[in-house]
């Protein structure tokens, strides 16, 4: 049913498509460098937002000498790593080296290319109309999927180009951490397919924003993705998180045991360019996360019904920045409240929950779709089934780990372990494999030197004629 349903996807693209392509090319080089001036001065402003923000949650001040506000601290700090010296080990692969960071930073800027910012307006002094995203295309969303997913490349490259052991394993935890979290990401949005009936970025914009209706002439029927598919909505943003490699998920730069992960090894304009990628990828997941869950650059409910024209000219760009900010604060969020995660617990949650709850869900939406369309079932047996079985998933998600972990634990994990036996500084497993959970507390073995007799005699003599 749901392979039938996706293949009728470019069926229903509408001919609103064909507004696309006919730009000339000083227009759309004129679009393509704007959106690069934009992400750039964005990236400045989420570092100096996120230092700000985390400060506050702190007590403390945060930059706010260089410019008004300290705006300018995270210019400062571009120009700082752009003149420090560039250091390549010895060891390192010297081209690979080179270009990793430009392979992790070039998709960060191309998936922008089909993010909708607005509707079609009309070029100041000319009479030229142009809708306000750079292109689309039928499958525009698993075009931005395709293009994030080639900026792994420049992290694993990176880790193994730089010949550190610390690199080396980085690089190694981002490649397996994104590849599970593309996987529950991609899941998450073949429902919004199938609500949408389309993969184009536009398309998707336009389905969640039709003629508004309301029940008992009052009470707006929700037509955003985020309250509709709202277990889609809220693995997406699971998902994104670790996507980025954002705290809590941030594993692949661990400091505590990595150092700094895949670009321990880098310095300079290699290192920024990763830094670079790193908020640009950020800007992406939320940008794309306000397309296809929030209504894109549509006003908001009370706006859009008090002003007629808010959704006309440019300030459809006002509404889509500050959705996509609201995601950005909430990266900035969690990164100052939630500690790191253990990295298996991490990867166990990937595979073990989000991947099997997208199915599931993905199931039941698209049989909801099939009935719904055929006109066999009221919407509110639908409502009440759904609310049901997310009750159900809930109360399943926080059950069944405790007692699996007692019958799962081996015996005699409790035996003193000699953390030095396996030759420092790697400790041995615990008897019996490894345990999961929390980890047991390790005695160490009574490594002190002792003093013997006649020397603690004449330590004391000594001590007394003193």
């Amino acid at each position: 049913m749901i392979p039938q349903m996706l293949s009728q996807v470019t069926a229903f693209v509408a001919d609103d498509l064909s507004a696309f392509g006919q730009d000339p090319w000083w227009l759309i080089l004129g679009k393509a460098v704007a959106i690069f001036i934009v992400l750039v001065l964005l990236t400045l402003f989420n570092i100096w937002l996120e230092r700000r923000v985390v400060a506050r949650m702190q007590h403390r001040i945060g930059p706010n000498v260089h410019g008004p506000f300290g705006l300018l601290q995270s210019l400062a700090d571009g120009v700082k790593l752009a003149l420090k010296e560039d250091i390549i080990p010895k060891a390192a692969d010297k081209v690979v080296f080179f270009i990793a960071p430009v392979i992790a930073v070039i998709p960060a800027f191309v998936t922008f290319a089909v993010i909708p910012f607005g509707p079609e307006v009309g070029l100041p002094f000319t009479d030229r109309t142009t809708p306000l995203q750079l292109t689309d295309m039928p499958v525009a969303v698993l075009f931005v999927m395709a293009i994030a997913s080639i900026g792994i490349y420049g992290i694993v490259l990176g880790g193994w180009s730089s010949g550190s052991t610390y690199s080396l394993l980085g690089g190694l935890r981002s490649s397996a951490q994104m590849i599970s979290y593309e996987v529950a990401m991609g899941l998450a949005l073949v429902a919004v397919f199938l609500y949408a009936g389309s993969m184009s970025t536009s398309e998707i914009v336009a389905a969640q924003n039709p003629g508004q209706e309301y029940w008992l002439g009052v009470i707006p029927v929700p037509t955003w993705y985020a309250l509709i598919l709202l277990p889609s909505f809220v693995i997406y943003v699971i998902s994104m998180v670790g996507e980025t490699n954002r705290a809590p998920f941030d594993l692949p730069e661990a400091e505590g045991e990595l150092v700094g992960g895949f670009h321990t090894e880098y310095s300079s304009l290699k290192f920024a360019l990763f830094f670079l990628a790193e908020y640009i990828n950020m800007a992406t997941v939320s940008a794309l996360a306000t397309t296809l869950f929030l209504g894109g650059w549509h006003a908001p409910w009370p706006i859009i019904q008090l002003w007629e024209g808010a959704d006309s000219g440019y300030w459809p760009l006002l509404w889509f920045f500050s959705k996509m900010f609201l995601f950005i604060f909430m990266f900035i969020w969690l990164r100052g409240s939630l500690p790191r995660l253990r990295y298996d617990q991490f990867m166990a949650f990937g595979w073990k929950r989000l991947i099997p709850a997208s199915l599931v869900w993905i199931v039941l939406v698209a049989t909801i779709r099939v009935l719904t369309l055929e006109g066999g079932i009221d919407r509110s047996y639908i409502l009440a089934g759904a609310g049901v079985l997310l009750a159900l998933c809930i109360v399943l998600f926080f059950v069944g780990d405790s007692a699996e972990e007692e019958e799962t634990t081996p015996a005699g994990t409790d035996a003193e372990v000699d953390a030095f036996a396996g030759g420092f500084p790697t400790p041995p497993m615990p008897a019996g494999g490894a345990v999961r959970g929390a980890a047991r507390p390790l005695t160490f073995a009574d490594r002190r030197t002792t003093v013997t007799g006649s020397a603690a005699d004449s330590a004391t003599a000594s001590d007394q004629e003193k």
